[in-house]
């Protein structure tokens, strides 16, 4: 059995595709279950953010754990695979630990060091736990995969300065608009990145913030923590007049704003112009609106290009990070090898210990002439006798743990000796 992922993200598909093939909170439990019961696939993990759609899981045939998570994306977004397959990658055994261990410390994100990653791969583990997808293996790798994200940020200065997608949307705003200093903007969501954005705002000194969500007490709620007004869905036409930005980041499935709903809002601004940065996936507002005249339309796509600065600015952290990432492999290949051998050479050893037992038992009556040292020295000599045999075997068994070779050495001591380890 081994580890292996498969997914697409920001670099590999066109954006409208990927929309399509993102799994929302919602249907997450699902989808878990979905997966972990085909016929190939063991242990569950998915991955869905913004920039990335991946399913971790354990494999004994990597050929029918491709095609199971093939058709699973398939069915997801109710495209045919030819749609989508030349845009998957795939990553298995090593190359699978070293990819989930560079996700979570940053550096497979559009904005190098990326924060919120780290809590992803977190709450993506926390559910797969709470649906019982995962198990031993997986709850061992995303462990060091969490450790791994913690000290790339700690260690190095990975993180420094830009380091959050939502950070990067207002500044990105800031860039477009010259300033941000007396502007209204409207930040429409209240989850964790529309959250970001609205900090943002506040830490850029904007002091007319709205907040738009689908659920009042949540608008409110986080209006109330920067200082700003909370305002209903209803009212949004009437909000969307007065600001020169919207931020934009709900996780809804369907787009919140349409074209229709925008363009008497331009014909009322009378020209004036309106900046949208839409940093959702799938995307909140349609496509279309950015055609009406006055219309600035950004999205995730957008923010990729204007993060590519902040990846060369702190390219110099990289190999800093690419350490941690091979000490922590090395520390979960030992972990994952001792955990993995340690049921077969546990049950090997009692094998043996039983067989010596039942030896000495058969023959005590030849040895009633000893006395106790003598006997002690026999029992010793008995049982030194099985550590000797016993040693290549079990070393052997934990150097190739968790590898086909590993693998098939376990199944043969199982056979051989009639183990239940």
């Amino acid at each position: 059995m081994s580890v292996v992922v498969i997914g697409l993200n920001h670099r590999t598909m066109p954006l409208d595709l990927f929309e399509r093939l993102t799994v929302d909170g919602a249907r997450l439990p699902k989808a878990l279950h979905d997966l972990a019961a085909r016929q190939h696939l063991g242990e569950v993990v998915v991955l869905s953010t913004c920039n990335r759609t991946e399913v971790y899981a354990l494999a004994e045939r990597f050929h029918g754990a491709y095609g199971d998570v093939r058709d699973f994306l398939a069915e997801l977004a109710f495209v045919t695979p030819d749609e989508f397959t030349d845009h998957l990658y795939v990553h298995y055994d090593n190359e699978a630990v070293r990819h989930l261990f560079a996700v979570a410390a940053g550096l497979d994100s559009a904005v190098l060091g990326e924060a919120e990653i780290l809590g992803q791969v977190r709450t993506a583990w926390e559910r797969a736990t709470e649906e019982q997808t995962t198990g031993p293996v997986l709850n061992l790798l995303f462990r060091h995969a969490l450790e791994t994200g913690k000290r790339a940020r700690t260690e190095t200065d990975i993180a420094r300065g830009t380091a959050s997608v939502s950070h990067a949307a207002v500044e990105m705003a800031a860039e477009r608009l010259g300033e941000l200093t007396g502007k209204r903007v409207l930040v429409m969501g209240a989850g964790e990145m529309a959250e970001g954005m609205a900090t943002a705002l506040q830490r850029a000194g904007v002091t007319d913030v709205f907040v738009a969500n689908r659920t009042w007490r949540k608008a409110r709620a986080l209006a109330d923590r920067i200082g700003g007004q909370a305002v209903r869905l209803s009212d949004l036409p009437l909000a969307l007049l007065e600001v020169d930005l919207l931020l934009t980041s709900t996780g809804a499935t369907v787009p919140v704003v349409e074209h229709d709903d925008f363009e008497p809002v331009m014909a009322e601004r009378a020209g004036r112009p309106l900046l949208i940065v839409d940093i959702a996936v799938p995307r909140d507002v349609d496509p279309t609106v950015r055609t009406l005249p006055g219309v600035t339309l950004l999205d995730i796509n957008d923010l990729r290009t204007f993060a590519q600065a902040g990846v060369e600015r702190r390219a110099h952290e990289l190999a800093a990070v690419e350490e941690i990432i091979d000490d922590e492999i090395s520390r979960f290949r030992t972990a994952a090898s001792a955990r993995s051998a340690a049921p077969v050479v546990g049950a090997l050893h009692r094998w043996a210990d039983e067989v010596r037992d039942a030896e000495l038992a058969r023959f005590d009556v030849r040895l009633e002439g000893l006395d106790a040292r003598q006997r002690d020295a026999v029992e010793a000599l008995a049982k030194g006798l099985v550590q000797k045999l016993l040693h290549r075997p079990s070393i052997a068994l934990k150097e190739h743990a968790g590898t086909p070779t590993g693998d098939r050495l376990a199944e043969a001591m199982r056979q051989l000796y009639d183990l239940d380890g």
